[in-house]
């Protein structure tokens, strides 16, 4: 079993960390060099400071707007893995079925969103909805390529035996699938909070239970730019923490595959 040595970790962690800090002294410089006022661009302690003030209201849009992604992202990995075995099972099938698979990838989700609204109403079923439909399309076309790019020795190997369709599916297209599956789903991580913080532009609501696309509304009506920019960095830290997380998983089912 191989060990992992400092020296490998420090030239991958340490310059990125490098990098972010750079870019917040350049940031914090240029903010007070040039006395660009606070609501045009806050510096990095301003916002550092506005993250600290609400942690409480930060942690819990987090938590809110996580579940919801979490959500969308699990029923489009169930749903979308449905579609592709379908797929894989005919060309006709895949032929008819493929281009509205496309639709839900080029038309803009700001379009679909109200509706979803209107038929499911507001609340965290829309966002969950949401998340899951804009999160969909990598899960069916990775999943179909996986499924159908099959060896085409061990698929006569198969046939040579007399498998069923049923045994080919799942003792030789599926497992074959299941890489391609794996990165669908850390590419369908980062789409999955961006649709549910959209979701929340037009289903979420406030109250005791908001997410960050509320914040973000309500910042940006109130012209709050220094709570935008806390958003913004809550925002970016959960789609890290998510696709960090799928990376691990995937990582852990893949290691049957690769060394």
């Amino acid at each position: 079993m191989k060990r992992f040595s400092v020296s490998a970790v420090l030239g991958t962690v340490l310059p990125p960390v490098l990098l972010f800090v750079i870019v917040l002294l350049v940031w914090e410089g240029a903010v007070r060099g040039f006395g660009i006022k606070q609501f045009v661009l806050p510096g990095p302690g301003l916002v550092w400071q506005a993250l600290q003030r609400d942690s409480g209201k930060y942690i819990q849009a987090v938590r809110f707007t996580g579940l919801a992604a979490l959500c969308g992202l699990g029923a489009s990995l169930l749903l979308g893995t449905t579609v592709a075995l379908i797929f894989s099972q005919s060309k006709w099938i895949r032929s008819s079925g493929y281009p509205y698979a496309i639709f839900l990838q080029t038309v803009p989700i700001v379009a679909i969103a109200p509706l979803i609204v209107q038929w499911c109403g507001y609340g965290f079923n829309s966002i969950v909805l949401t998340a899951c439909i804009i999160s969909l399309f990598p899960i069916i076309a990775n999943g179909t390529t996986g499924l159908i790019n099959i060896d085409p020795d061990l698929l006569d190997l198969f046939r040579l035996n007399k498998a069923s369709r049923w045994q080919v599916l799942w003792k030789l297209r599926f497992p074959s699938a299941i890489p391609a599956l794996c990165v669908g789903a850390r590419t369908s991580a980062g789409m999955a909070v961006v649709g549910a913080i959209v979701g929340e532009f037009f289903a979420g609501y406030g109250g005791k239970r908001f997410g960050l696309g509320y914040l973000i509304l309500f910042a940006s009506g109130q012209g709050r730019t220094t709570d935008l920019f806390a958003c913004v960095v809550s925002s970016t830290v959960l789609g890290v923490a998510i696709f960090t997380a799928v990376t691990l998983i995937t990582s852990a089912i893949l290691k049957r595959w690769y060394s």
